[in-house]
């Protein structure tokens, strides 16, 4: 038997791995899931503390010695499990070979002296007004890290999805590359955003100038709004400008995903 009613279960490549039986396998409230390797290796390489138990398959378990040895050194849990029972674990049949069990974060709102050093560092920001659909989150967290901006502010409000399981998954690792925030009063907080020198751009569906460039060193924020409704009218007024991705006209739209890639290529990426 191994540490923690753990048994000793099988060798990865001389390295041993383990697993609990019974409730072990079970996600708790304030758990979440993040499946696939490239996710689990970044939250692995951005907070190895907070992984609290690991599921994984065969296949997975032969790339993941260092993960293994660290778990093992901190006393966690981690087991190679069959596939059905790793889809129970993860919840979806999309769990990539692997699932880190984390404890949820909780959100933070942005101080005044926040803000003020983003600014100072010019630091790109990305603000979601009730963006819904977890999917879209973790899109969107993707693409901004991959585009450098570090800090995602989400609308506090009821409809705003938050970074569960699925957003983790989508993310592929990029909700591990910046930090998410929450506002109780999105117009308030791009007021703050502007006094401390952004420029905030609001995504508009319609009715916007078709530029998206803003001036060389400025910092800037850009404002992307709900997959159905886009974004408050006071929202939008609150912005310095507004932009409208020009189209054939054959849709109304894209998705807030592609269209928040168009718009943070547009405003980040040619910089």
């Amino acid at each position: 038997m191994g540490h923690d009613g753990c048994h000793l279960i099988g060798d990865i490549s001389g390295l041993a791995w383990v697993g609990h039986f019974g409730s072990g396998g079970a996600v708790k409230a304030k758990e979440l899931t993040i499946c696939g390797l490239a996710a689990v290796r970044a939250r692995f390489q951005a907070d190895a503390a907070s992984i609290m138990r690991l599921y994984f398959d065969h296949a997975t378990g032969r790339k993941i010695g260092l993960m293994c040895k660290a778990l093992a050194a901190a006393r966690k849990i981690y087991r190679c499990v069959e596939p059905a029972e790793l889809e129970k674990i993860a919840g979806t049949v999309h769990h990539g070979g692997i699932v880190a069990v984390v404890a949820a974060a909780e959100l933070r709102e942005p101080s005044p002296a926040a803000i003020a050093d983003w600014a100072q560092h010019r630091g790109p920001v990305l603000v979601l007004d009730r963006i819904g659909n977890a999917h879209n989150l973790g899109a969107l967290a993707r693409t901004a890290a991959f585009f450098g901006v570090a800090h995602l502010i989400i609308s506090a409000d009821a409809q705003s999805a938050r970074p569960n399981d699925a957003a983790f998954r989508v993310a592929e690792g990029g909700l591990e590359k910046i930090t998410v925030w929450q506002a109780h009063d999105l117009v308030k907080f791009i007021g703050a955003l502007r006094t401390a020198g952004y420029t905030v751009v609001a995504a508009a569906t319609r009715g916007g100038r078709p530029e998206a460039a803003v001036k060389r060193g400025e910092p800037m924020a850009l404002v992307l709004g709900n997959e159905e409704h886009g974004l408050a009218p006071a929202i939008t007024a609150a912005c310095t400008r507004a932009v409208t991705i020009p189209g054939s006209g054959a849709v109304e739209s894209l998705n807030v995903s592609v269209a928040g890639a168009v718009l943070m290529w547009e405003l980040i990426g040619r910089k």
